[in-house]
């Protein structure tokens, strides 16, 4: 944590660049939702969605969410199920999940309120040093940085950094900068406004320079012919692509669906049963094998229904969908984390993405005969 403190000032950052953004702040920054107050929760709620997802596709989300659990006590109390419907297509579903454990832990341990200390913060589930920042800040004023990919973007091109802003020397560097010129008694604003200008100004690709407030400040923007050139970019790995078999197994008008474990990617989500087709495998035959592994069902004839590509952080995935029915007999019982569902109710179940796109295929398209 990078408090303001003198020694941060002298490292050359102007006092009143802070001053002349927060002004600009109050006069043009965008009224979203979660800036209506400052109650801690809902700025809790909104920056947990915005660490992996852009502003404007976090607003449905977080109107929803908030709808659904108003209070932490809501949201402790709230099956893990419901969290995870209302998170649905949020992704990065383990946010969802650490913010009803972190509830429950706020309403066990603190009686329902929020701390107010960034120590006591991230002591929660899922709180990290920017979301514990990001709270103390913007809800009680605690002068102390949150650093994020915006400010360091904007605080790099402020000082013409040219080092890897991966790199913790350079980002420690880059949180003084910001530290230098936080306005002591304005820290929450400060905050936002830096935020701001990096998402509506000082763009990752051709920043609009020529509406920046805080421009004649830049060194970026004095030295180099296109300041988008900072902060330098390291080229990014090329994403791993899965090919992949599922089944939707009938019975009747119902589906046959499977919750995935609580852990890892997608946890606690439903879907189809299904996986990875191996080398040499054709998708067909990867369909049967992961329908046999998964579930002990097997079914003589599986009907292709088509593809559905979905893209993930770190890979993509194209799965192929198949159809088959339930032979009669057997019929066995179901595990806890296993059902059979109709499609009303599997959507009101929660779904990865990709999921939703195979259900949405099955609809629309008729059965091969």
């Amino acid at each position: 944590m990078v408090p303001v403190t003198s020694t941060a000032r002298r490292r050359g950052v102007p006092a009143s660049l802070g001053a002349t953004l927060v002004r600009w702040f109050r006069a043009h920054s965008r009224p979203l939702p979660w800036r209506a107050d400052r109650e801690p929760y809902n700025i809790w709620v909104a920056e947990v969605l915005l660490q992996q997802t852009r502003v404007e596709q976090a607003r449905p989300y977080y109107e929803r969410f908030l709808r659904a659990f108003p209070t932490v006590g809501a949201l402790a109390a709230a099956p893990l199920e419901d969290v995870m419907k209302a998170w649905q297509g949020a992704g990065y579903y383990a946010r969802a999940r650490h913010l009803r454990e972190a509830a429950q832990v706020v309403v066990t341990r603190h009686s329902g309120e929020l701390p107010t200390t960034v120590a006591e913060l991230e002591e929660l589930p899922g709180i990290g040093p920017y979301v514990a920042r990001a709270i103390a800040s913007l809800a009680h004023g605690t002068p102390v940085v949150a650093l994020e990919a915006n400010g360091l973007r904007v605080a790099a091109r402020w000082t013409r950094t040219e080092g890897d802003i991966r790199s913790p020397a350079v980002r420690h560097a880059l949180e003084a900068t910001l530290a230098g010129a936080m306005p002591p008694h304005a820290a929450g604003e400060f905050n936002e406004a830096v935020m701001e200008l990096g998402e509506t100004v000082c763009l990752p690709v051709s920043p609009r320079c020529d509406t920046c407030p805080v421009s004649g400040y830049c060194r970026a923007f004095r030295e180099l012919d296109d300041p988008g050139v900072l902060p330098v970019r390291v080229a990014a790995k090329p994403r791993p692509h899965v090919r992949a078999a599922v089944v939707a197994l009938t019975d009747g008008n119902r589906w046959f669906v499977q919750r995935r474990a609580p852990t890892g990617l997608l946890g606690g989500l439903w879907e189809f049963p299904g996986g990875k087709i191996e080398n040499g495998e054709r998708p067909v035959e990867a369909a049967a094998r992961e329908l046999a592994e998964e579930t002990g069902f097997r079914t003589e004839e599986l009907q292709f229904r088509g593809v559905v590509e979905h893209g993930y952080s770190h890979f993509t995935v194209e799965l192929h969908v198949f159809e088959g029915a339930l032979p009669r007999p057997p019929r066995r019982r179901l595990g806890p984390e296993q059902r059979w569902v109709t499609p009303s109710e599997l959507k009101r179940l929660p779904l990865p993405k990709a999921t939703e796109k195979v259900v949405d295929l099955l609809e629309r398209t008729p059965v091969p005969r």
